[in-house]
């Protein structure tokens, strides 16, 4: 038996009876159309555990995925060398999983910002999306997540209509580097409380429409979701020919199953549009600790899946 096949027997035998429904269970219905619950959990959920460990663990509890947040790396993507590129996506194929694509574009950056007046502002913001692109693709990732909201928001004096110019400039002018990469951008609407520009799925898919290419699309964030007008299950059906991305999270901003929102009518509808790339856990307060959220979230999220299946 290979090193990577006795790990993953290992790490199966340790999951007990969630991981075993994940590894004998038949196609559900939603699964069928497309939806199989391709599983990735964000980096950052980890705080300082060092990469190996933290891909270990979230393999052992049956993540298919590890999203990365370029700031558990460097505050400049800029500054991190080939060589460290090369031991994290090794890391994660040792660890049996794939490098999903990157979040939290912009966090801990200077002197980037999305709908600055300052045109040299905004060229330096499309040159950085091009290293973010290029880090992305060396790390084996394929979308990048544009969330980033204290570099998106409105600044004194710009107006919502000006924004959105900026915006879809700085995306239609960053198009090249995801072409070359073969990457995609990923456009985040986030809730009224964390930004105050691109607030809603409607003003996330307008930029899209505007930028008006396939490398550019949209991401939902069930957290930022449940502050809107419409259901979840709702918008990702209203959305299913942009959607690119998805994080799995409750308002409370803990993981999913650690509140009340309901993900069974959230995979349905995944299933029901086809959606068939990742579902990214994401979490905000970390209060119940790194293991409980990792484990407990990806447990819950299957079990709302055997609902799915038995509907």
């Amino acid at each position: 038996m290979s090193s990577l096949t006795r790990r993953r027997f290992l790490q199966r035998s340790a999951m007990g009876a969630a991981a075993a429904w994940a590894g004998t269970h038949t196609l559900s219905a939603a699964e069928k159309k497309g939806f199989r619950g391709r599983f990735a959990i964000c980096n950052e959920t980890f705080g300082d555990w060092p990469f190996e460990k933290a891909f270990a663990f979230s393999a052992e509890c049956g993540y298919e995925g590890v999203e990365i947040a370029p700031f558990t790396v460097s505050d400049f993507v800029t500054d991190v060398s080939a060589e460290k590129r090369r031991q994290i996506r090794r890391q994660a194929e040792q660890a049996g999983l794939e490098v999903v694509g990157l979040h939290w574009l912009l966090a801990r950056t200077k002197g980037f910002h999305l709908t600055s007046p300052d045109r040299d502002v905004r060229r330096k913001t499309v040159e950085y999306l091009g290293e973010l692109a290029r880090f992305c693709a060396d790390l084996g990732g394929k979308v990048l997540v544009f969330g980033s909201p204290q570099q998106r928001d409105l600044l004194p004096g710009v107006s919502r209509d000006e924004a959105v110019g900026y915006a879809v400039e700085v995306f239609r002018e960053s198009l090249p580097a995801f072409e070359a990469t073969d990457t995609t951008l990923a456009l985040e609407p986030l809730s009224p409380k964390t930004t105050t520009f691109l607030r809603t799925a409607a003003e996330a898919v307008a930029v899209i429409r505007q930028v008006d290419s396939p490398r550019c699309r949209l991401i939902l964030d069930c957290r930022a979701m449940s502050t809107e007008a419409n259901p979840i299950p709702q918008l990702l059906r209203e959305n299913a020919a942009l959607l690119a991305h998805v994080h799995a999270n409750d308002p409370n901003s803990q993981g999913p199953g650690f509140g009340k929102l309901d993900f069974v009518p959230i995979f349905q509808a995944l299933g029901d549009i086809g959606y068939q790339d990742w579902v990214s856990v994401e979490v905000f307060d970390y209060a119940p600790g790194c293991e409980r959220l990792a484990r407990e979230s990806i447990e819950y999220m299957r079990r709302c899946l055997a609902q799915v299946a038995k509907a």
